[in-house]
This record gives C-alpha cells, structure tokens and sequence, in this order.
C-alpha cells in the first residue's frame, strides 16, 4: 500500500503552523496555564474560522467533512506548536461519536451540538468511568460520559465540576458529578462497547499524534540548544554523545509517525485491525515523546528545570498525554492480546 498526504492536506498544515507561530507563541502558552480553563476562547473561534475544528463536522452542519486523516497532520502540528485547544477531544472524539449516535437522541444531538462546534462556538469533553478524571470537562460545553457501560451526552450546566491537581496549566482535569438519566442516554449495551471502544482507538490516535509533534518540537529545540551552547570553546552539538541522544530521540520520533499515520487511515476507513494500529502508534508516540523529553532536558542541563525557560511547556506536556488514555506499557499489552487472539494480523 502505498500512502502519502496531497497538497491540500500539507498546505492545510502549513496554515495552522503559520497561525499558530503568531497567535500560540510560548507567552500565549504561559497564559493558558493561568487563565479560567486552560485555553483561549478567541484562539478556539480563529482556529474554527480556520475550518480546524469543524474539520470532522459534516459541510450541512457548517464544517468541512473530512476525516482523521485529514485530522492527523493538524493533530501532530498542534503538539508542535503547543496548541491547548481541545482538538482531539472535539473533532477526534466527540464529533465522531455525535455522528454515528442513534435514533432520535441521535438527531437531536447533531442539530444542537455540531454548527455550534464548526463556527467555535461549543468544545466537547470525553469521560469514561475508568478514568481518575476528565481532561477539558472545565472548558467544555457539551461531555460524553460513560456509565456501568453506557454513554451519555450531559451539557455543561448539568454537571458540577471538581478540579484536580494537573501538571500541566494547559491541560486541565476535573472529577465530574453527574446523574444519567433517559434524556442523557445515547447509546447503551452491546451497540455502546463498540462505541467506547472507538472512543478509545481514536483518543489513541489523536494523542498519539500531538505527541509526535511535541517531540519534534522538544528535539528541534534541544538540538538548537546544542549548537548556541559552548563548552571548552565547541558548541556542546559537536560532542559524541550528544549526537547520540539526539539521533537516538529523532530516530523513535520518525519510526512512530508513519505508525500514527496508519492507525489515522485504519480507523477512517474500518479497517479490521484498527485497534491493533491505534495501539501500536499510541505506545510508540508515547515512547518517543518520552525519550524526547529526557533527552532535551539532558542537553539543557540545569536551565532545562527552570520555569523562567520555554522547555517546560512542550516536556511536562509529553509527560502527561504519554501517560493519557493509556501509556506505552498498556498499549503494548493490548497489541500482545490482539496479536495473541487474531495471530495472522
């Protein structure tokens, strides 16, 4: 099979990389960390006037209708650049959930939820009960939870929010109280494991894409590093074992993003071993980004631990989504299971 992004799909990157250089600098990032809901309401509005986040919204509710391989470069482009926006909450998650949620509640929830969420105007957030909290429930209007194994669709105003502590000002997480009840319910038993088990493979994707490209960002700023810091009159980049460290990073970076690149076209297009994909590029994103991590700090040194430096930003980052929605060991458990149970895939 052979695979490659057209021009479209690469200019559409150029475009949020451009904007995000001039709206998403690291003082913007900084002032994410303190303000109510870890991220910018204006930013959201630019980047759905942009056509990112109405991405996944079908074109007759006012989005673009394309897919997660669309999706995915503009996924990997936000971890780069440090974006706090709930993306792969929204159009990774919750816009594919509304889509395919049946029967009446079905087409309720798409006439209410997806044109606000095309123009900026709603941001959605996914919950399910295994997990200790919900990341974006602060921020969001609309929240996908699921309960005893079914799914339910709860607005903003009837939740109660609990903040938690978070190691990242940008990514926020909070215990949410809530009652399910019928007019919540929107899709349960046997019909709703496989929609939380979609949920899953595409958080494991979606994420798995941002941390490609907040590794990428934290090598290309290591690797700067290397060349503007001397010591015993040679840039610190021209020693062996820095060479080492940064090729070694750079290497599990470019050996996971082709890996989260087939898990985006798995899933957009049903392919059987979907779960398999998402899993194997959620485990090596996870890796990467952690190696990357390590890496850039080691190559800084003591400034590296400082607040007052950009590094932070993009390292407490790869910690926390590496360990969201499953880290390396969990995933790499799974692709073990699936293997064992499927052998010829």
């Amino acid at each position: 099979m052979h695979f490659a992004f057209d021009e479209q799909q690469l200019e559409f990157r150029a475009q949020l990389r451009a904007f995000a250089e001039k709206e998403c600098t690291p003082a913007a990032i900084r002032g994410a960390w303190t303000s109510p809901v870890g991220w910018s309401r204006p930013r959201w509005v630019a980047l759905a006037e942009m056509g990112v986040v109405g991405l996944t919204v079908p074109e007759e509710h006012g989005g673009m209708g394309l897919g997660l391989v669309d999706l995915v470069l503009l996924l990997e482009e936000a971890g780069r650049s440090g974006l706090p926006e709930p993306l792969v909450e929204t159009a990774a998650l919750g816009v594919p959930v509304l889509l395919d949620a049946p029967g009446k509640q079905g087409e309720a929830l798409r006439a209410r939820w997806l044109a606000p969420v095309a123009d900026g105007g709603a941001a959605i957030a996914v919950g399910m009960s295994s997990m200790p909290a919900v990341p974006g429930a602060e921020g969001a209007d609309l929240l996908l939870l699921e309960r005893d194994g079914d799914l339910h669709a709860v607005p903003a105003a009837a939740v109660t929010i609990t903040p938690r502590p978070v190691l990242v000002g940008s990514r926020r997480v909070a215990q949410v109280g809530w009652e399910p009840s019928p007019a919540t319910l929107v899709v349960s038993g046997f019909e709703a494991a496989g929609v939380l088990a979609g949920i899953e493979d595409r958080a494991a994707m979606g994420v798995g894409a941002v941390l490609v490209g907040v590794a990428d960002r934290l090598i290309a700023m290591a690797a700067h590093y290397a060349q503007e810091r001397k010591q015993f009159g040679k840039a610190i980049g021209s020693f062996q074992a820095v060479k080492h460290h940064l090729a070694d990073a750079l290497v599990r970076v470019e050996f996971a993003r082709p890996v989260v690149y087939r898990a985006a076209w798995s899933l957009s297009e049903g392919d059987p071993e979907a779960r398999l994909h998402a899993s194997m590029a959620k485990a090596m994103a996870s890796e990467a980004a952690t190696v990357a991590a390590r890496t850039a700090l080691q190559v800084h040194g003591a400034i590296g631990y400082t607040w007052e430096h950009d590094l932070h930003l993009w390292m407490k980052r790869a910690w926390a989504l590496a360990a969201s929605w499953g880290d390396a060991a969990a995933h790499r458990a799974r692709v073990l299971e699936l293997l064992l149970a499927h052998p010829s895939a």
